[in-house]
């Protein structure tokens, strides 16, 4: 049987409701938002699930709900007398028990949000994230390598931009990470928000959008590899990393990239 008709259940047998989704009430401010995904972007967690005074969940807000709005509106009004229910995105998607792998991820390329949650025996909900899905992988069997993988085009910045310029950039190529040109290490949304949080207080006392990469960011680096590995490796290895990025040859690889392979009809399952 397709990996992609098996439920979530199935393929997460020990560790699909694990994770424990985080929420925020859709009156708070922008700003406790922003403070929030600092610690949860790119985890296993990623995005906060947005709820109505009994809890109950309206909508998801993450990186993009960030990035966009700060591109048109880089003030402190925007994180100080906005609410996450202003910014909101409401196409949530909710699985059940009996959801398949090829359902949820018909509705990810739908919504290009890999993030779902899944009611839980606590009466809560928990996440399922791309970074979630690295375990289906790291658990098949699979002659797929990367170099198989849709070859795509790596956006990268230059030395001279400016934060608006790199900000457009990714909303431009629906990205949230870009390579400096010529180089190892990357910016991404999480690096963009953590900054203006931590060093740039909101944007109370600053012009952020005018200025230059190099003087508001430490960037990270991204992971390179030399072997054509399969698909089951590369997703153990990314899998234990912090915040899974990796190169082979000219190709980047995203968790996404990987969610999306395991549609391939050349993949066993070992549970």
């Amino acid at each position: 049987m397709p990996i992609t008709n098996k439920t979530i259940k199935e393929l997460l047998p020990l560790s699909f409701n694990s994770t424990p989704a985080v929420s925020i009430r859709k009156e708070n401010e922008v700003w406790i938002a922003t403070s929030m995904l600092i610690h949860y972007l790119e985890s296993f967690t990623d995005s906060l699930v947005v709820t109505e005074e009994n809890e109950e969940p309206i909508g998801v807000i993450g990186g993009r709900e960030i990035i966009e709005n700060i591109f048109k509106d880089p003030s402190s009004n925007f994180f100080d007398n906005t609410t996450v229910e202003q910014i909101v995105d409401k196409n949530l998607v909710i699985l059940s028990d009996k959801t398949n792998l090829g359902e949820l991820l018909t509705t990810w390329k739908k919504t290009r949000r890999a993030f779902s949650i899944i009611p839980n025996s606590l009466g809560g909900y928990s996440a399922i994230s791309g970074r979630k899905l690295l375990e289906i992988g790291a658990n098949c069997i699979t002659d797929l390598t990367i170099s198989e993988l849709p070859k795509k085009e790596v956006s990268t910045f230059e030395k001279d931009s400016t934060i608006k310029d790199i900000i457009s950039l990714m909303l431009e190529k629906n990205t949230r990470k870009l390579l400096l040109k010529d180089t190892n290490y990357f910016i991404s949304d999480r690096l963009i928000i953590q900054s203006i949080a931590q060093e740039f207080d909101f944007f109370r006392n600053v012009k952020f959008l005018e200025r230059k990469f190099e003087e508001s960011f430490k960037l990270e680096e991204i992971k390179k590899i030399s072997k054509d590995v399969n698909l089951t490796d590369i997703s153990k290895s990314m899998y234990a990393m912090v915040h899974p990025y990796v190169m082979y040859q000219d190709q980047v690889i995203t968790p996404w990239d990987i969610c999306m392979a395991l549609q391939s009809d050349r993949i066993e399952f070992l549970g």
